[in-house]
């Protein structure tokens, strides 16, 4: 089996005194010789409270550098950790729970009494970090088991956002990280010197791979705030602090919003990139007046998660583009009988590579049915790719409708909304209609201080698209609900539209 060298040794032993992590709250640096003397005794600290190698552990945290100490301390230790979504409520994360078998759960001040509340639910002991703090200096770093992992050694569990409502647990080997660090160095040319803010949530795959892990095992430095706060994000990108930032669409329109934005300076940052949807072409060419040109990327979390990213020389000829596939993953897309379908003509984009997950810990079924026997792992969404290569990410599959027999993708039709100046963002879904089979429902949020009436859209998407992709139905709404990665859960907007038709 192929094995991997320990990231925290090697970087200890490369470069000891650059600076791994700084949270920028509490001012709080962390070298990388620091950093692994303290993972190997969070190591030790996990084998005194009883955990064996292959157990799993949990966490409950704000973005800290606690966190990545725990995750490197369960590498070291061979164990498992689970990180929880401290959005959620007990009813909800005790599944999850039983699901993966913890014992153990961490958690920092901020979620102490949903861990408290989920500890009596699960039995799991919990362990606040000031008690883990205590341990730390009072446990030795014993010798490591090993200087290397196995490359398809399980390192932790993502559970799904659920925005279908069904959770599952993806593996994510030391193998995938290192995959998804050669995807992002080939995507943005990372080095030492760069550094990132660290942000979105760490039981997601963004917060921990993009651009965290890459950094540290190319010796650069996360700059951490416990989680999203729009002053404190553009204070850190303004003083010059970061190279590279990464956020999803929901940021990068809270900072178009934001008074300061016509006068920020965005000139450090070398790189911008986004993923988790489609970054809307106004936000595109509002990022552009200011000299950002942001690189719209796609991946999953069963994908470690960089697949794409596009290039910023081409990104504004190429408006929409994810870009090309990174170096070390393989794309296909097919049709319906799993036949590759010619450029420019749709079709369901399969994945194959050292970055792919090998299936959903403890259920087979689910693993068997994304990942067929050749390694392709069905994606679920829908591509194109033009004659220069570049890929377009047109909807997920189970989000195409069909009305009146004809097709309709979504994202076509929101990106239609979206265009319109009153509109901020638009979401739309199909529903059952007794004429046409299906029509669309669209859910819409004005710009803050504006108005628009559901004709008027109508009317303006009429002049756009096909009479059958125009939305039969238009609901307004303040603000949308959202999953912690700033998806939008259109599950949730379903139940809606069908209170609103009954």
């Amino acid at each position: 089996m192929q094995q991997i060298p320990d990231f925290a040794r090697k970087r200890a032993e490369l470069s000891p005194d650059a600076i791994a992590f700084h949270e920028v709250t509490t001012g709080r640096k962390i070298n990388f010789r620091t950093f692994d003397n303290r993972a190997e005794r969070c190591a030790s600290v996990l084998r005194k409270l009883g955990v064996i190698p292959g157990e799993r552990v949990t966490i409950l945290c704000h973005n800290n550098a606690t966190f990545f100490e725990i995750l490197f301390g369960c590498a070291k230790a061979g164990a498992i950790l689970v990180p929880l979504n401290w959005r959620q409520t007990t009813a909800e994360l005790a599944p999850i729970v039983a699901d993966c078998a913890a014992k153990l759960l961490f958690h920092d001040a901020e979620t102490a009494e949903l861990a408290e509340s989920l500890g009596k639910a699960t039995d799991l002991r919990t362990i606040p970090f000031p008690a883990y703090e205590t341990l730390i200096v009072e446990t030795a770093a014993a010798k490591p088991v090993s200087s290397a992992w196995p490359a398809e050694g399980i390192w932790y569990l993502l559970y799904t956002s659920g925005t279908t409502g069904v959770p599952k647990a993806v593996i994510q080997t030391f193998g995938m990280a290192l995959a998804n660090y050669v995807n992002i160095q080939q995507a943005t040319g990372l080095i030492a010197t760069d550094s990132t803010l660290n942000f979105l949530p760490l039981f997601h795959t963004a917060g921990i791979n993009l651009h965290a892990l890459p950094v540290f095992i190319a010796g650069g430095t996360s700059h951490i705030i416990p989680k999203f706060e729009i002053d404190d994000a553009l204070h850190v990108i303004g003083n010059g602090a970061i190279t590279l930032f990464f956020g999803v669409p929901a940021i990068y329109q809270a900072f178009s919003l934001h008074p300061a934005f016509a006068s920020a300076d965005f000139s450090r940052v070398r790189h911008w990139g986004c993923g988790g949807a489609p970054l809307p072409e106004n936000l595109i060419r509002e990022f552009l007046g200011k000299g950002v040109r942001v690189c719209n990327g796609m991946g999953m979390t069963e994908t470690g998660p960089t697949v794409f990213l596009m290039d910023p020389a081409r990104a504004p000829e190429k408006i929409g583009s994810v870009g090309k596939p990174q170096v070390l993953t393989e794309v296909r897309l097919v049709d319906s009988e799993g036949h590759d379908v010619p450029d420019g003509e749709r079709g369901e984009l399969l994945f194959r590579g050292p970055n792919i997950t090998p299936g959903y810990f403890g259920n087979p079924e689910a693993t068997a049915s994304a990942i067929d026997r050749d390694g392709w792992l069905r994606s679920g969404d829908v591509g194109r790719k033009d004659a220069d290569g570049y890929y377009y990410i047109v909807d997920r599959i189970k989000d195409m409708y069909i009305s009146g027999g004809e097709n309709v993708y979504p994202a076509e039709v929101e990106a239609v909304l979206v265009s319109h100046p009153d509109v901020l963002e638009a979401a739309v879904l199909g529903v059952p209609d007794a004429k046409w089979g299906e029509t669309g429902h669209a859910f819409v949020a004005p710009r803050p201080g504006r108005s628009v009436a559901a004709a008027e859209l109508r009317a303006y998407a009429r002049e756009r698209l096909a009479a059958y992709k125009v939305p039969g139905h238009i609901t307004l709404l303040e603000d949308f609900p959202r999953t912690a990665a700033g998806k939008v859960q259109k599950h949730l907007l379903r139940v809606r539209a069908q209170e609103k038709q009954t």
